[in-house]
């Protein structure tokens, strides 16, 4: 099949830039002739199972959820934007997809402006809701939720990573037809468990191989050497990876950590990293963002990764992660992080059957999980190693995700 895969963003950092890359280099490997349409200016230093890459020409601000900081782009919350500018900006997008048709499929991500742009493409086309535009710009924009509407007519499915987010677009948007929920994948062939030596030294030739920072996306200088001091020992270890920012809930974390003999690893940029590293306390390493290259060896270090989100979650992406390197995750229990705890707990064993989720927000509940995963015997953190490696593979490998997608609605 040829496969339109457009994406109106960057194809590195979390959320949905690694779900695109991801779906186009499984496609890819399923033997599609994929094109992969987004506005990273340097598209080739991400494997995209060698699928085509296409940087549509955007003349004014790019539409955002979330501000961020983009390197030749001026980067504008969609609310903000005029109509004039949204509709540029997606007629300049459907035309460069209209460039390289025909095709088989078409999916574009987010409901805006990927209905928008799917819509006016002109074939049919699927959309994936993600969740940062629901509860970021649409939710309350009566403007913005009408046109999402009005271009969900011309869709053919909508895919929710959740049913968490399928509530949400119901809640938002008033949409309910044509939705499916399909889960995002993990690539569970590069995020496998790794025997803990081999996994240091790894983490650390691979830290070597980062260039000097260029911005805030980048990992920190002098990691490798600091990685390597750090994670020294044997020590109880905690992880964190994500953004940066109050709504992902590190401070709740860092809160919980306090008076508990661990040392704990943050990893990833955004606006709140300095106040953080100023509440830090204990024997705490905050890393810059890292890559999925660094991060397949990172996770085999640690005991528990925690993704203590005190906003709604599409899914948890993260956590699942973690689980196929082997790294019990511990989520907030709450929106599609929910989700993901029930999975994982309806795996392991009887005795520590909650332990993949706290109650959200409760940093008491945290502290007390925390304590759980990290006082258990080595044999029984084991078996829920095992379990939640096991439930990566079987419920959200990238193969089976991305051949779901384009099997017909049952």
């Amino acid at each position: 099949m040829k496969i339109l895969l457009w994406h109106g963003y960057l194809l590195g950092g979390t959320g949905s830039n690694v779900y695109t890359r991801a779906l186009a280099k499984a496609w890819s490997a399923l033997g599609h002739d994929v094109v992969v349409f987004s506005q990273d200016p340097h598209p080739e230093r991400f494997d995209l199972g060698g699928a085509k890459t296409v940087r549509p020409r955007v003349d004014g601000p790019l539409p955002v959820f979330v501000l961020d900081r983009y390197e030749d782009l001026e980067a504008r919350r969609l609310p903000d934007l005029t109509a004039g500018e949204r509709e540029r900006f997606v007629e300049q997008n459907a035309a460069a997809v209209r460039e390289h048709l025909p095709a088989d499929f078409l999916l574009t991500n987010h409901v805006l402006l990927g209905a928008p742009v799917g819509a006016s493409v002109g074939i049919p086309f699927t959309v994936k809701a993600h969740g940062s535009e629901l509860e970021f710009a649409m939710r309350g924009n009566d403007d913005l939720c009408a046109w999402a509407r009005d271009s969900l007519e011309a869709a053919t499915e909508v895919l929710a990573g959740s049913e968490h987010i399928r509530t949400v677009l119901d809640e938002v948007v008033g949409w309910t037809e044509r939705v499916r929920v399909v889960p995002p994948g993990v690539d569970v062939e590069e995020l496998r468990p790794e025997p803990r030596e081999q996994a240091l030294v790894a983490l650390i030739e691979e830290s070597r191989r980062d260039g000097a920072p260029g911005s805030e996306r980048d990992p920190d200088a002098g990691n490798a050497e600091r990685l390597a001091e750090f994670l020294a020992g044997g020590a109880p270890t905690v992880i964190y990876v994500g953004k940066l920012s109050e709504e992902k809930g590190v401070h709740l974390l860092l809160e919980a950590l306090r008076g508990l003999d661990a040392r704990t690893l943050v990893v990833g940029f955004g606006p709140a990293r300095e106040e953080l590293e100023r509440a830090a306390e204990g024997r705490v390493l905050f890393t810059g963002a890292l890559e999925h290259r660094h991060l397949r060896h990172l996770w085999p270090l640690a005991d528990v990764s925690v993704t203590p989100s005190i906003f709604p979650e599409a899914f948890g992406m993260v956590a699942a992660e973690s689980a196929a390197c082997g790294c019990p995750p511990l989520v907030a229990r709450q929106s599609g992080l929910a989700e993901v705890a029930e999975a994982l707990e309806s795996a392991y064993p009887a005795a520590h059957r909650d332990l993949a989720g706290f109650r959200s927000g409760d940093a008491d509940d945290l502290v007390r999980k925390l304590q759980a995963l990290l006082s258990l015997p080595r044999e029984e953190w084991a078996e829920l190693s095992s379990a939640a490696r096991a439930v990566a593979v079987e419920r959200w490998s990238w193969e089976s995700i991305a051949a779901l997608i384009l099997s017909p609605r049952g």
